[in-house]
């Protein structure tokens, strides 16, 4: 393969897979979110793994999204082995469910509001269970279970807008909350904004995440391979294949950066 090519940064980022990614570590992500909600400057937070990897050169609406985050970090331990092998290093990985968690602790000691929105009716409420039992006092100011209709989707962007909400937490699956924050996310008046995914079936105890050790190990994913064998075998074992060879792709020839649609003023009123 030869010597592996060294791609130029961005303002704190590396590019890879044609996109920036921010080298920042947990605690530096969540002093930008604070500061986001002090100053009343939008901040889009998404994460990379390597399903979207995979998925974004066919997926222009979820690229489209992707390039409007104003933080983007990788979520999958792959991610971040595929920059240090591709001399491009992440600090380390930034896990979509564990920056929910610090943000609605950042919230609960700072008197702060968030809004929920996704999952299933009965685990939206299980979840609001759960913050109020970690995060007494914890300023819920509205929520909205991910089960409505497209068409409903303005309606559901004006109750955010109404709520006054200080952070928002989208519980669906991709591409659907990057498409939901990349269509709305400038117009909602909500300082930080953040797609977890799944993330709202595990704090409400619904699904089981996989030990310390194994997420250290980079293996979370095959912790829940165990758990939905059936149901996970063929999308691991395409979207791994897949993401090998795109960052062996990645090594002999480093995509160029996608461009981005033009920028969005993001100042709060």
């Amino acid at each position: 393969m030869g010597e592996l090519p060294i791609v130029t940064t961005a303002r704190g980022r590396q590019l890879l897979f044609g996109l920036y990614i921010d080298a920042l570590r947990m605690d530096e992500a969540v002093a930008r979110c604070r500061e986001a909600v002090e100053t009343r400057q939008t901040v889009l937070l998404g994460v990379l793994n390597a399903a979207k990897v995979v998925n974004l050169t066919r997926d222009a609406r979820l690229r489209e999204a992707l390039l409007d985050c104003d933080l983007l970090l990788a979520d999958g331990q792959s991610v971040v082995w595929a920059s240090r092998l591709l001399r491009r290093p992440l600090p380390e990985r930034i896990a979509g469910i564990d920056v929910f968690e610090q943000l609605l602790g950042l919230a609960h000691r700072d008197g702060r509001s968030v809004y929920l929105l996704g999952a299933k009716p009965d685990v939206l409420a299980a979840l609001e269970r759960r913050i109020g039992e970690r995060w007494p006092g914890l300023r819920i100011a509205g929520r909205q279970h991910g089960y409505y209709a497209e068409a409903d989707a303005p309606k559901v962007a004006d109750d955010i807008r109404q709520s006054g909400a200080d952070m928002l937490f989208i519980g669906m699956g991709s591409p659907r909350k990057e498409v939901f924050l990349g269509t709305y996310g400038a117009s909602l008046g909500v300082p930080v904004l953040h797609g977890v995914g799944g993330s709202f079936d595990v704090l409400a105890g619904l699904t089981k995440r996989a030990p310390l050790a194994w997420q250290r190990a980079g293996f979370e994913w095959a912790y829940r391979l165990l758990q939905e064998p059936r149901r996970m075998w063929r999308r691991y074992l395409v979207t791994n294949t897949a993401f090998i060879f795109l960052t062996l792709r990645e090594a002999v020839s480093p995509t160029l950066p996608f461009a981005p649609r033009p920028n969005q003023n993001r100042q709060l009123t």
